[in-house]
């Protein structure tokens, strides 16, 4: 793949958005793009599994966890399930776990960090919503890019 955030961002400027979360690389890819599917949820990935089941048709799964670090919401066998299923990368706004394993997938994840600790099970998700958080306004069917340097959204 071949684009980096820097050079997009000096060719378009302010068209993009550009994420002030630090998020890690812990996805076996580091540089993905797609279009934008959203879940909000709270410590629970029941609507992240249920999502990545489905088929991604290169999407990049923007999960707002409201930056949660007290479980995980991504998972090896989760992320291994979106990587089968043809999803391009998830950006998860809190925990995952399974580091390691994570590394070695062919698909790009960034994270605010990991917790070995499972997330909780409940129905409280939301699925394609406008979600904000890093001073970034992600709305589904947008385009997001992602690279070493950063996380650039299409306004």
């Amino acid at each position: 793949m071949s684009f980096a955030t820097a050079d997009l961002y000096d060719e378009h400027g302010e068209d993009l958005q550009s994420v002030t979360t630090q998020f890690i690389s812990v996805g076996g890819v580091h540089r993905f793009t797609g279009p934008i599917r959203t879940v909000r949820c709270f410590e629970s990935n029941v609507d992240v599994k249920k999502l990545v089941a489905t088929p991604g048709e290169g999407a990049v799964l923007v999960v707002d966890g409201q930056g949660s670090m007290n479980r995980a919401l991504l998972g090896d066998n989760v992320a291994r399930t979106a990587m089968e299923n043809g999803w391009a990368g998830l950006i998860i706004n809190a925990a995952v776990r399974d580091r390691v394993e994570l590394g070695t997938l062919d698909i790009g994840i960034k994270a605010l960090g990991t917790n070995p600790r499972k997330s909780e099970p409940n129905d409280s998700g939301e699925v394609d919503v406008i979600v904000t958080f890093g001073g970034v306004t992600f709305r589904p069917g947008r385009t997001l890019w992602a690279d070493e340097d950063g996380v650039l959204v299409e306004r």
